[in-house]
């Protein structure tokens, strides 16, 4: 029973004598299917009620798990039993036109068991059908076809097209209607048209004097800086402002395209301009585009029910509905001869029904997160406590950050007293910058060293090494020094390299090959940094700033928050060839020895960073791995 038009609501009236024909009962039939699938399209709406995965099981056919969904007429629509399908035998495959194509599901009846009819209507109809199968029909569609028609969210939103030329638009989008003092999403996003490979620069403000930025300010920057994207790929920034009006009602947003045109950028990162080789500067239709937003002085959760509960039935008819579920996006690669299945992606693109019976189940599952809760300005957190910073509390800045190991220096065969012997050179794992390193000798008492009288020392990786670590002029301690020879040592730092040189001059003869001697590295930051952070600006820290790992090993970078809430972030390589990094800030190391850099740095404010270090050494160098 496809029946698009579930109201108004008709249902038989029985009296006695009442002859009954087939249309009376399909009336029967009817009352109850519309009112169920009222009820599901009103209280639970359309989507995936459970199951439905979908699985490639190799480069021409699909798997779709069993499961069930509701569409938007209220049809129920359930998959008995796991199919596999080819993709060539699923209908819509010939009308494919892109790279990308929706896999989709909709309700189908399908008449069964053939019986003799007595009452023949027409001549030749000797048989008519006993059942009705309710069943389903996989098929493909265009995404942008199944995109079309006015959609009743659509009515929540404040949706304004900024700019679309013939390579690419922006829309912004945020709610019709807003709480006053509460922060509210603006969210812009950049689609390519075309497939002309060229960067993006777009540039545009928001004037907005009933409401203000996390900065204090009534404009809003917005843009985009160098995006490449193929074409019907997009890309989106949110901004976030606070509505600060002093009564309720309605408000105008202007937006103003910088110097009232749009930039576009060529590929070779020259901007386009009517002057610069001939080439056209996009301008906009119109530099100014304006809208209303109302603002109401009450609780989100509160506007969020009130706004959804005005759907009326008019608007509910206007809606644009569809007769199927999307199930998944499948995205396709072009042979000769076929399609071939390149991925299949599902997150982001069903829409599931938050189903009651699924309640405890959600709960359990629920249970093992917890929301971030921002800490308050002033404190950090300890363990499970919130610990009070006191007012004079030093910063991380104010501690060096440190690095130590142990070198070897080769003396060759009968070193004498003059000579002058080089380390080969040293990663001290602390990065670029400014960085002092100090050396010394780890060493025994007198009576525990072998050949403490004087005669002879054992040095290298047979060494006995002691609690004492002597640094500097080694013969103001002759007691624990004695037998190991005075040296006179010196440090150069290669800044740019992250590296240092030692060298040592003998004051005796030395009848050991080797001199061993432990370094320890300070890194001061710069004193810009340290103004930044004393003033109490928000910063973001690697718990770890720098880690030593051998070739093609893997770490994660952990990033601590400061003066300002847990933010999204982006980890970027500094140099190419130095490894890979994963969104989430897991790093593995490059096939070759180096210090590498790691940019980090939040996603929506990208001046607040900090940079991490990876000191890349073969397994033989690990033993002055840092301490």
């Amino acid at each position: 029973m496809k029946n698009n038009q579930l109201f108004p609501f008709e249902r038989n009236r029985y009296y006695s004598g009442k002859m009954l024909t087939s249309p009376d009962f399909q009336a029967e039939q009817a009352y109850f299917n519309n009112k169920r699938r009222f009820i599901n399209s009103i209280v639970h709406g359309s989507g995936i009620l459970c199951g439905l995965n979908v699985f490639s099981l190799d480069d021409l056919s699909v798997l779709v798990e069993s499961g069930a969904a509701i569409d938007d007429f209220g049809r129920e629509i359930v998959i008995p039993e796991s199919v596999v399908k080819k993709l060539s035998a699923i209908p819509g495959f010939s009308q494919i036109k892109g790279k990308e194509t929706l896999l989709c599901i909709r309700y189908q009846e399908t008449p069964i068991q053939a019986v003799f009819a007595v009452n023949q209507q027409e001549k030749g109809d000797s048989y008519e059908y006993n059942r009705m199968s309710e069943g389903y029909e996989l098929f493909l569609k265009d995404e942008k076809e199944a995109a079309e028609g006015f959609r009743l969210e659509d009515s929540f939103f404040r949706k304004i097209c900024l700019c679309k030329e013939q390579d690419f638009q922006i829309e912004l989008t945020m709610p019709a209607a807003v709480c006053k003092g509460v922060l509210v999403k603006v969210h812009l996003e950049l689609e390519k048209l075309s497939e002309e490979p060229l960067p993006i620069t777009w540039q545009g403000t928001l004037q907005m004097p009933a409401f203000r930025t996390e900065d204090g300010n009534h404009e809003l920057q917005m843009g985009f800086e160098g995006l490449s994207l193929e074409k019907g790929e997009t890309a989106g920034k949110d901004y976030w402002v606070e509505a600060e009006h002093p009564q309720e009602g309605k408000t105008d947003l202007v937006f103003q395209a910088e110097n009232g045109n749009q930039l576009f950028r060529a590929g070779n990162g020259n901007q386009l301009s009517q002057t610069e080789n001939g080439n056209q500067l996009y301008q906009a239709e119109n530099g100014n585009q304006s809208f209303q937003v109302q603002i109401w002085e009450e609780h989100p959760a509160q506007l969020v029910m009130e706004e959804a509960a005005r759907t009326n039935l008019e608007m509910l008819s206007l809606e644009q509905k569809k007769d199927y579920v999307v199930l998944a996006k499948l995205r396709l690669l072009r042979t000769d001869s076929a399609y071939l299945i390149d991925q299949v992606t599902e997150r982001g693109v069903k829409r599931y029904i938050c189903a009651p019976g699924w309640e405890g189940k959600r709960r359990e599952y629920g249970s093992y997160f917890r929301e971030n809760v921002p800490l308050p300005r002033g404190k950090e957190k300890k363990g499970e406590e919130q610990v009070e910073l006191p007012t004079n509390a030093k910063t991380r800045w104010d501690t060096p950050f440190l690095s130590t190991g142990i070198l070897e220096i080769p003396l060759g065969t009968g070193a004498r007293k003059g000579s002058i012997c080089y380390s080969g050179e040293i990663m001290h794992g602390l990065g670029r910058g400014n960085v002092y390193v100090e050396l010394g000798l780890e060493c025994c008492s007198a009576e525990t060293v072998p050949g403490a009288n004087g005669n002879s020392a054992v040095y290298g990786k047979n060494a006995v090494y002691g609690n004492s670590v002597v640094y500097g002029n080694a013969a103001l301690f002759p007691r624990e020094t004695e037998g190991m020879g005075y040296v006179e040592t010196a440090v150069k730092v290669l800044n740019d390299k992250g590296s240092f040189i030692a060298a040592a001059k003998l004051l005796k003869n030395i009848s050991a090959p080797l001199l061993t001697c432990r370094w320890v590295a300070v890194l001061f930051p710069s004193f810009q940094q340290a103004w930044e952070e004393e003033d109490g600006e928000g910063s973001i820290r690697a718990d770890t700033p720098t880690v030593i790992l051998g070739i093609r090993e893997s770490c994660y970078f952990h990033v601590s928050f400061h003066h300002m809430e847990p933010a999204s972030l982006t980890y970027e390589l500094t140099e190419p060839g130095s490894g890979a990094i994963t969104p989430d800030g897991v790093y593995t190391a490059p096939g070759r020895e180096g210090v590498y850099e790691i940019r980090i740095y939040c996603t929506d404010m990208p001046v607040i960073c900090a940079y991490a270090y990876a000191v890349v050494r073969t397994k033989q160098d690990n033993g002055s791995r840092q301490e």
